[in-house]
């Protein structure tokens, strides 16, 4: 089987190592035009995977592929008019855009029996999907209330992606690292909800994945 029909077959596994790229690539990428072109072609190609995935869990349907659409459109936007409205309501779609596939993912694995390769694919994808989500929402956050998310090293300046990534995935796994804090009040909510979002996913998935793992041993000795 060749990389690519690999990809193909495991949509999950292709957007868990794209994103494992950004996150390696984004801190060495400059302000320079073609830096950002780089960045915007990963995260539409991120999009992409995960309309794709989208389409195979059991939320499928026009309203999880048009907040896709209508996230690409808005990052084509921002990319070629830069203005703040665009920015936000790019945010707040993407956001909302890679929560409805992380549900979707978790509706998936619920609803199988034997645990799969894709599976596991889908699991680790679900969870930095809604790491993903999460920072999309802080992002908009800061563009509305600026300082509202603050650091321990140049305070004044807004975070980057790769703070808010880092911030998101540290409240989601219950880490404690808090060198990247929401001090606005709204913020302190939405780090709050995806700390519960987080350790419910963990739950959920592992008790799940733990029952199918059992539900194939019970199979292989009953053939």
């Amino acid at each position: 089987m060749t990389f690519f029909a690999f990809l193909r077959r495991t949509p999950s596994a292709g957007l868990l190592i794209l994103q494992l790229l950004i996150i390696l690539t984004v801190p060495m990428l400059t302000h320079s035009l073609a830096a950002q072109a780089v960045s915007w072609s990963l995260s539409a190609l991120a999009l992409v995977l995960v309309a794709v995935i989208i389409r195979q869990t059991p939320v499928f349907n026009v309203v999880g592929l048009v907040f896709v659409v209508l996230a690409l459109i808005l990052n084509v936007a921002v990319v070629w008019l830069g203005a703040d409205g665009f920015a936000l309501a790019a945010n707040l779609v993407e956001g909302v855009a890679y929560l409805y596939a992380a549900v979707g993912i978790v509706m998936y694995i619920m609803q199988d029996y034997l645990v799969t390769r894709d599976e596991l694919y889908a699991a680790a994808a679900g969870f930095t999907l809604m790491a993903w989500g999460f920072a999309f929402f802080y992002s908009a956050l800061q563009l509305v209330f600026p300082h509202s998310i603050i650091a321990a090293v140049n305070n004044d300046a807004p975070r980057t992606w790769i703070e808010l990534l880092f911030m998101s995935f540290s409240a989601q796994t219950n880490t404690g690292l808090g060198d990247v804090i929401a001090v606005h009040p709204l913020g302190r909510a939405l780090s709050a909800v995806q700390m519960f979002c987080g350790v419910m996913y963990v739950v959920l998935i592992v008790s799940r994945l733990v029952g199918m793992s059992l539900n194939n041993a019970h199979s292989k000795t009953n053939i």
